[in-house]
């Protein structure tokens, strides 16, 4: 398969979707609106997204009955880049190549912004005109998978510990709490999501998901080697600023070529995880290669 043309296609699914079902930049008041809007339609993969409506294919299900949840993760995922870029956080000034949401729209904005991304997504996965397809019992399910994986146990969790630890040698235990928590829990909710609403049996939702949780480390291995070696340009960010934050990361641990193999090994795992379904997993296992070769 092309996975180009098929991310492609799929992103132009998802950012359809999304510009018919969350409110217009110019709808009252337009401040906190126009602000939703410069973040999510700023240029992002649409990774998990994508990933959710794969995981839904592979599982046998349809890619419209997954649509809704795939979106509630990409405006979950743009919230949560709202609130890291703010001055109490990272202080980041670029995100994708642009000045970040509180640079161009103020602080008190910014964070107004990534709540109500945060709150219009289940506002969007429990509207009832919506998956009419899909029983009530998957539903229920998938949104506790996405919950869950938002909160406390999960991305603000792993965002938590990560602040806390900056400026600290942070051990080996840590750092991977740190990555499958503040990147990890999403990337692996977006694939459980698609397979519950999918209809996966038990034994292939326990694949995928697994496939999920290793894909969600491996990417974030991967970032921290972009940050260490990539392009500003290609990255749309700045670079090499993780140490001067004192942050925890793999490369910093166990040093690039350890990292490296690392990330490798958790993509060959996770594609391992997919031997037992058919070409409609094809997707998945090129997304999963694709994660150890992007440059941004």
């Amino acid at each position: 398969m092309n996975l180009a043309d098929y991310l492609r296609r799929r992103r132009r699914l998802v950012d359809g979707a999304l510009k018919r079902w969350i409110p217009a930049e110019d709808e009252f008041p337009p401040q906190v609106h126009k602000a939703m809007h410069y973040s999510l339609f700023a240029g992002g993969k649409r990774l998990r997204p994508i990933l959710t409506l794969a995981a839904a294919e592979a599982a046998g299900g349809r890619t419209r009955d997954a649509l809704p949840l795939a979106c509630s993760l990409e405006l979950i995922h743009t919230y949560s880049l709202i609130h890291d870029d703010l001055p109490s956080m990272d202080d980041d000034d670029l995100r994708r190549g642009k000045p970040t949401s509180h640079k161009v729209f103020g602080e008190a904005v910014a964070i107004l912004a990534g709540d109500a991304l945060l709150t219009e997504a289940f506002y969007l996965a429990s509207r009832p005109d919506l998956m009419k397809g899909v029983p009530p019992r998957r539903r229920i399910q998938a949104l506790w998978h996405l919950a869950r994986a938002a909160g406390s146990l999960g991305m603000v969790g792993g965002q938590t510990v990560d602040i806390l630890t900056q400026g600290r040698p942070a051990d080996a235990r840590t750092l991977e709490y740190i990555h499958t928590r503040k990147t990890g829990a999403l990337i692996a909710a977006s694939v459980a999501v698609g397979a519950v609403i999918g209809g996966a049996g038990l034994r292939s939702f326990r694949n995928l998901l697994a496939y999920g949780e290793k894909l969600g480390l491996a990417f974030q291995i991967t970032d921290d080697l972009l940050d260490a070696e990539g392009d500003e340009k290609k990255l749309g960010k700045a670079v090499r600023k993780d140490p001067s934050k004192g942050k925890a990361t793999y490369p910093a641990l166990y040093g690039i070529p350890e990292s490296r193999r690392k990330a490798r090994r958790l993509v060959e795992e996770a594609l391992a995880r997919l031997k037992s379904f058919d070409r409609r997993a094809n997707p998945l296992r090129e997304i999963a290669r694709f994660v150890l070769e992007r440059t941004n």
